[in-house]
This record gives structure tokens, C-alpha cells and sequence, in this order.
């Protein structure tokens, strides 16, 4: 079962992140996802749209995108307007060596943005010129250094940052495991009980803990990025219905066909007519 979705790897294997310019040369590309890392992108410079799981954003520099791993997106940039800026790439592996708790948290908060603009951007731009003269000289030593730079950024980016979307409520710490695991799971399941035991608790404390913290259920957080999945394969993959149901861990299809239409008032087909 394949999803017939193209996945663009631009990191390299040694590296725990990689920084560049922006590469002017890009103008319109085709929807694709990432291959397992995250990644933010800042334009000071262009004019055109960015889409980001079917949402059209302007590129209105001096702007932001942030790429979940799990994410589509892809450009249309104007021609008459060379792109300037940067591209960060952060793999997994980057978090897993880290002891930082607070660098982490940070990357926590911003990864849930899609889109921000800027209200001044010299700070942001200086720290990206610091990791791209760092990362130059990347080395095993040299990942304390860009820790704090990377601290030092995401910081900056929440203080400055217009996001288009609304920031995060207020998370207990077994809430904020619980979006990261959500995040990054893949494919997402439809099963409260299955992530409780990732986070060692119960699927009844997990309720509690996301009732207190989201003034959601467990259900309805999971249900966020169910559906997003779902509109994602919809979309995006010539996958049948039957197929994303099981993707998705629904029992049989008819139950994901209630489940999407209730937090969608579409069917998964009428979705996928619409929006392709």
C-alpha cells in the first residue's frame, strides 16, 4: 500500500541539522513531504504563496514557514522576484542527543506554527547567519554551540513572530509529550489507549490531563490530527478509502467515513472531489 506521494530528503545523515540560503533558482514545486525532519524556513525577500496541507499563505517577507515531517506543501513563487532567506533543517536525531529540556520545549511551541510574519527581523537574521557560519565547520564539538543559537532563535522567534495561527494553550508537561508523540507517530491511530501506554499512564489521566491543559478530550486532540492525516491522504495519495481507514488503525471503513464526516460534515469522498 503506497500513498504515491513524493518525499524529499535534504538533510545528510552525519549532520544533526543542516542550514542554507534559500535557493533562489526555486519557483513553483510540486506537493511533497519530507523525509523525518523539521523544517523552518525564513524569506526576506519574494512575493508569491506558500501551501502548507492545502492552505495558501502569502509570502509577505519578512516571514516564517515551519514543515512538520508529516506535512505536504509547495510553492508558487513569482518570477519577477528573486527569494532571500534561509533554510533550517532539524532531524530528530539533533533532540535525541540534546540534554537541553528548554531548547525541546521551545521547538515544541514553534512546531505547532505553519505561518509567521515578522514585526522586525534583524535579530533573525543574524542568528541564521551564526548557524550557517557554525555549521560550515559542523563538528561533534560544535553542537553545544549551535544548541544555544538554536535556543537563542527559537526565543526570538516566538517574541517576534505574528503567527496566522493562535499559539498553543497553557501545557502540563505529560500534555505536551502527548502532542509530541502526535506529531511525529506515523501514520497517526485512532486509540487513546495506544498512546497513554507510550506515556505511561492511562487513557483516563490522559483525558484528564488534555481536559485541564486544552479544555479538550484525549479523543478530540487525537482527532485533530487524525483528520489532518486523513484530508492529507485524501488529498494527496491515490489510496481508496478502505485503505486510509486501515492506515489510520479505524476498525473498518464505514467507522472512519462517520468519524470524518462528523469533524468534517463531509464524506471522505465528497472532501476528495472538492479538493482535487
Amino acid at each position: 500500500m503506497s500513498t504515491n506521494l513524493h518525499i524529499k530528503d535534504k538533510s545528510e545523515n552525519s549532520l544533526f541539522l543542516k542550514v542554507a540560503p534559500f535557493r533562489k533558482a526555486i519557483r513553483k514545486t510540486e506537493p511533497h513531504k519530507h523525509n523525518s525532519y523539521f523544517e523552518i524556513i525564513y524569506l526576506a525577500a519574494g512575493k508569491g504563496y506558500h501551501s502548507i496541507d492545502n492552505k495558501k499563505y502569502e509570502v509577505r517577507p519578512p516571514v516564517l514557514f515551519f514543515i512538520r515531517h508529516e506535512q505536504v506543501h509547495h510553492w508558487d513563487l513569482d518570477e519577477d522576484t528573486d527569494p532571500d532567506g534561509f533554510v533550517l533543517i532539524l532531524k530528530k536525531s539533533l533532540f535525541e542527543n540534546s540534554l537541553d529540556g528548554e531548547l525541546k520545549l521551545l521547538l515544541t511551541r514553534i512546531s505547532k506554527l505553519s505561518c509567521a510574519y515578522l514585526e522586525e527581523n534583524e535579530a533573525i537574521h543574524q542568528l541564521f547567519t551564526l548557524l550557517i557560519n557554525e555549521n560550515a565547520a559542523q563538528n561533534e564539538s560544535s553542537l553545544f554551540f549551535m544548541e544555544g543559537i538554536l535556543k537563542a532563535l527559537f526565543v526570538k522567534i516566538w517574541q517576534l513572530a505574528r503567527p496566522v495561527a493562535e499559539r498553543t494553550p497553557h501545557q502540563t508537561g505529560l500534555y505536551r509529550a502527548f502532542i509530541e508523540l502526535l506529531i511525529h507517530d506515523q501514520p497517526k491511530k485512532n486509540k487513546i489507549a495506544f498512546y497513554a501506554g507510550l506515556l505511561n499512564t492511562t487513557p483516563q489521566n490522559l483525558n484528564a490531563v488534555c481536559r485541564k491543559a486544552a479544555a479538550r478530550s484525549a479523543a478530540e486532540v487525537i482527532a485533530e490530527y487524525i483528520i489532518d492525516e486523513a484530508r492529507r491522504l485524501l488529498v494527496y495519495s491515490d489510496n481508496t478509502i478502505s485503505e486510509i481507514s486501515f492506515i489510520l488503525s479505524f476498525k473498518d471503513p464505514s467507522h472512519f467515513v462517520k468519524y470524518f464526516k462528523r469533524y468534517t460534515t463531509l464524506t471522505p469522498l465528497a472532501f476528495r472531489a472538492i479538493r482535487r
